[in-house]
């Protein structure tokens, strides 16, 4: 039988679960549509908590492939397609593959911040994202205002795109709260005089280390902490902004003028998940994220005999998470592969 298995996607899931299967003596082809790996890690600087370099991360898993993966980079999928009791893999450019096996690991999207009207994304000058910010350190440019001034008080908002029923993300998308975090301290690091303010409806810090993060935040660098959801931002004549929301703690409402608004966007699934899912018969749930066989006790396998799921494509992860269920994929697969060539 042919042992070789597609994995498609090549992110920190994607690039863990090949390197499983190689490790196990499987014949892998890993398919990534941009030009290299790594996925958004890549474009991180420093990971929470420990807030070691990302390179570090991404590196060794690159050092993975190196020991036998079949990787083609710029390749994206466009169908997937029963053949001979497996799949044929086409991509848009290059040829198809024959495996036996296909695993999914097209990771996520960042959410559109532009549908979040009211937050003034795409048209006020001081409101960027949590990925522009981090793109920001990872230039180590210091963080200005759009016209070059360092600002005074910069604000993070919490939960953009993720538990919202307006824009139909009624999930969590699990790390934004420890990135709003980090981020919050890594600003007092760089700008100390700057006051910078968290506006959250509940803080999730449900990992290792993540509420001792958030502490530090408080006691050592002074980052403001405020319960309420932001209900409108307006821009002043000087290009700061004007925010209105109310502290739930104390059932008040409140204004503040912050110089830089930073929206901490959430997780969504991807375009090509769906379409691929439709081709495989694959079931994808209310939110859109591609659904397993059994989420307790088959997390990692679909209703498909031969394909399986590994990382962000079932929903918000963080890194441990998706590296460790790459893994799992690939011993899952190697079982499939085991108990059909005995068949």
């Amino acid at each position: 039988m042919n042992k070789k298995v597609a994995v498609i996607g090549g992110g920190i899931t994607g690039m863990a679960t090949a390197s499983a299967l190689v490790d196990l003596g499987i014949e892998v082809v890993l398919f990534e549509k941009e030009m290299q790996t790594g996925g958004h890690v890549r474009n991180w600087d420093r990971l929470f908590p420990s807030r070691r370099p990302a390179e570090e991360v991404t590196g060794f898993l690159e050092k993975g492939l190196a020991t036998g993966v079949d990787l083609r980079v710029g390749a994206k999928v466009t169908s997937v397609e029963r053949k001979n009791g497996g799949f044929m893999i086409r991509p848009e450019k290059g040829q198809g593959v024959e495996a036996a096996s296909v695993v999914l690991c097209m990771g996520f999207d960042l959410f559109d911040a532009r549908k979040k009207e009211e937050y003034g994304y795409g048209i006020y000058d001081n409101v960027i994202t949590s990925a522009e910010l981090e793109a920001i350190f990872r230039s180590g440019r210091k963080i200005t205002m759009h016209d070059g001034r360092i600002p005074a008080r910069i604000a993070l908002i919490h939960c953009v795109g993720s538990r919202d029923e307006k824009v139909g993300n009624l999930y969590c998308s699990k790390v934004c709260c420890v990135t709003g975090v980090k981020q919050a301290i890594e600003i007092r690091e760089m700008l100390p005089l700057c006051e910078v303010y968290c506006f959250y409806m509940d803080l999730r810090m449900f990992d290792r280390n993540f509420e001792e993060l958030y502490l530090e935040a408080q006691q050592k660098w002074g980052v403001n902490f405020i319960r309420g959801r932001l209900s409108e931002c307006a821009e002043n004549q000087d290009h700061s902004l004007a925010l209105k929301t109310e502290d739930t703690l104390t059932g008040k409402p409140l204004k503040i003028k912050v110089d830089l608004m930073v929206l901490l966007a959430g997780f969504i699934p991807r375009p090509e998940s769906a379409h691929l899912s439709r081709m495989l018969g694959l079931q994808t749930g209310s939110s859109g994220f591609v659904l397993s066989d059994d989420q307790h006790l088959l997390d990692n396998d679909t209703f498909v005999p031969g394909v399986f799921l590994a990382g962000a494509v079932k929903g918000p992860s963080g890194i441990t998470e998706a590296v460790a269920d790459g893994r799992a994929t690939a011993l899952r697969v190697v079982q499939y592969l085991n108990t059909a060539s005995d068949e």
